[in-house]
């Protein structure tokens, strides 16, 4: 999990600079700021990625190994989703995106779980 965060996180900084530096020219405004969503969601789910990892340091949750399974699943669906639709412009791209949302919402619904069960 630690080293899922630790990737992704590396991966975050290189695709934000990607798009502030690589992309300006080349996409129009709409399809920046596409990727740039895709981006700031990878960002938030790296740091959900990083908490399950130090959390399971604590205490032994498969709630909490679900919840970092569906973080990635919907950093690779929801922000990879982005990427190929700004890269491409591909519009079948798009109906995946929600899915990877689905992913991001049970991701925390497992993370309640694993506190409701811990307290």
């Amino acid at each position: 999990m630690l080293f899922i965060a630790a990737m992704s996180g590396a991966l975050t900084v290189g695709l934000g600079a990607f798009a502030a530096h690589g992309l300006k020219q080349h996409l129009s405004p709409y399809l920046l700021d596409v990727f740039k969503t895709g981006v700031q969601y990878q960002a938030w789910h790296t740091f959900a990625l990083l908490g399950c990892g130090i959390l399971t340091r604590f205490f032994s949750s498969k709630a909490v190994s679900y919840a970092a399974l569906f973080f990635t699943l919907g950093i690779i669906c929801f922000s990879g989703s982005l990427y190929a639709l700004a890269l491409t412009d591909i519009k079948w791209f798009g109906p995946i995106t929600p899915m990877g949302g689905v992913c991001f919402i049970i991701g925390w619904v497992m993370l309640a779980v694993a506190a409701w069960r811990s307290a």
